[in-house]
């Protein structure tokens, strides 16, 4: 007789998620060294260095998911005359408080990024730093990066700066609300109403991050819609996985970062500086994509365009808004994954195709991205003109080990992903969906479908599909143990 389950779903998808980490290279837990480390912290950074500045007075919010506390951001506006604008952006300064070569950063520099599963997250630093003493939380005062950017009235970079200053969050908002009413469907977030001039900063804000999300695409940055899933929990059955859409307040974030990342890669270059940037190379399967395009009635180049590519993109959203986030995901599968690399002062690396950005470097998320803590590190040596933290062979081989180990995260999200979606549907075996072909190779044909948002193995019918096809699949098994989805194509 088999046994029943007596773990909750949240605790299957926990363990789950542990497997699959130390499987993959990742490590769940903090070593005792890194926990006896944290508790000789008694509190936020405090110390002030050299040129260090206040800006507290600052309308500075926060915009992220309702239940998001690792707050690696702020924003504000600062408009002047005749339509230019002055964005600021402050980001969590990690590197105050996590020393290199520390059992903290060990710690981080194995995991090199946090683990978002659907069951729990594992955070690459110990939720008391990057929740609260490193974290940008509402109304307390922190030590951050900040990154002064001016922009033309027509959204054009005409000049940035970097420094460590003192910043404090006057509101910790989320993106649903925050574009509800950006967009004229909601009111004002309480925590906007309550805050003098916020409404206004924010409109300021959104007002430019729209001109530089249209600057972008002008240059060929690519107009890109995936489906992100959020579980829903009722206690600890998990009971749905809601598809989480772009909307205007993610632009807003997006388009500063994006921002803020390239000015800091510039930044780095300008003072002769190595830096470690992300790179989108030119995508190997152009041919496919152009294969896409052409059965949508689009004919694009033979040799990667990415304007191009853009407008095809473009047009395909007015005209199908619905089955955009498909055509988005087959083009990203298509265009291959990001990496980072090495830039030394004077070299040439590849650009990032995808944002149509030549200098990019992450640098706005150190409590999350091992490689944002090391840009940091590398832009403060250079601002107090010291040498820099690490060589160009250790920084050679951190961007190898980032790459690798954000690939082994990124499977591990998708494989607990997955098995949520396998428990949602065991119930279901038999039902016929629509689906897209995401992946064709030896490994097997795979194939997406929209609710709820999974992946799984086409094990009949699918030989000759290719990436990007629209099926008809039906549900044959899943297995909880392993995480799988079998599907048998329909003709």
């Amino acid at each position: 007789m088999t046994k029943p389950e007596t773990r909750s779903h949240r605790q299957l998808l926990q363990e789950i998620a542990r497997r699959n980490m130390i499987e993959r290279g990742l490590e769940p837990d903090f070593s005792t060294a890194a926990l006896a480390e944290l508790g000789q912290i008694t509190g936020p950074a405090s110390s002030e260095g050299p040129g260090t500045r206040d800006y507290r007075d600052l309308l500075w919010c926060s915009i992220d998911n309702d239940d998001s506390r690792d707050l690696d951001q702020l924003t504000v506006a600062d408009e002047g005359a005749g339509g230019a604008c002055r964005i600021l952006v402050a980001i969590a300064d990690v590197a105050a408080l996590v020393k290199a070569g520390s059992a903290l950063d060990a710690h981080a520099r194995h995991n090199t990024t946090s683990v978002y599963t659907v069951g729990a997250i594992y955070p690459m630093l110990p939720e008391r730093l990057s929740t609260d003493l490193t974290s940008l939380g509402f109304d307390a005062d922190r030590l951050a990066l900040v990154v002064e950017m001016t922009f033309t009235p027509e959204g054009i970079l005409s000049g940035a700066t970097h420094g460590s200053g003192w910043v404090r969050n006057r509101a910790k908002l989320a993106y649903n609300s925050v574009a509800d009413w950006l967009e004229g469907s909601g009111p004002a977030p309480d925590a906007v109403t309550r805050v003098h001039g916020l409404a206004e900063n924010l409109r300021a804000q959104d007002r430019v991050a729209q001109k530089l999300k249209a600057k972008r695409h002008e240059q060929g940055a690519l107009e890109l819609e995936t489906i992100e899933s959020r579980p829903v929990f009722k206690g600890q059955t998990l009971t749905d996985l809601v598809a989480q859409r772009p909307n205007r307040a993610k632009t807003i974030i997006e388009d500063f970062m994006i921002a803020a990342n390239s000015a800091t890669a510039r930044f780095l270059a300008s003072r002769n500086r190595s830096s470690l940037r992300r790179v989108v190379r030119t995508p190997k399967y152009w041919g496919r994509i152009v294969a896409v395009a052409a059965e949508q009635g689009t004919r694009l180049p033979n040799d990667p365009d990415s304007a191009a590519l853009e407008r095809f993109l473009i047009a395909a959203r007015a005209a199908n808004p619905a089955t955009f986030p498909d055509l988005s995901l087959t083009v990203i599968k298509l265009l291959g994954a990001g990496e980072y690399v090495l830039e030394r002062p004077g070299g040439v690396v590849p650009g990032h195709f995808g944002l149509a950005i030549k200098d990019y470097a992450h640098a706005t998320a150190p409590n999350r991205r091992y490689p944002d803590l090391l840009t940091h590190r590398l832009v403060k040596a250079a601002l107090i003109d010291q040498p820099a933290p690490y060589s160009d062979e250790e920084l050679t081989a951190l961007a190898l080990h980032c790459t690798e180990q954000e690939d082994a995260a990124k499977k591990v999200e998708r494989q607990v992903t997955k098995c949520a979606a396998a428990l949602l549907l065991q119930t279901q075996i038999g039902r016929i969906f629509d689906g897209i072909i995401t992946g064709a190779s030896v490994k097997g044909t795979f194939v997406r479908i929209t609710h709820p948002p999974s992946e799984g193995l086409v094990v009949a019918g699918g030989a000759a599909l290719e990436v990007g096809d629209r099926v008809r699949v039906k549900l044959r098994a899943v297995d909880l143990n392993r995480c799988y989805i079998d599907f048998e194509a329909v003709r």
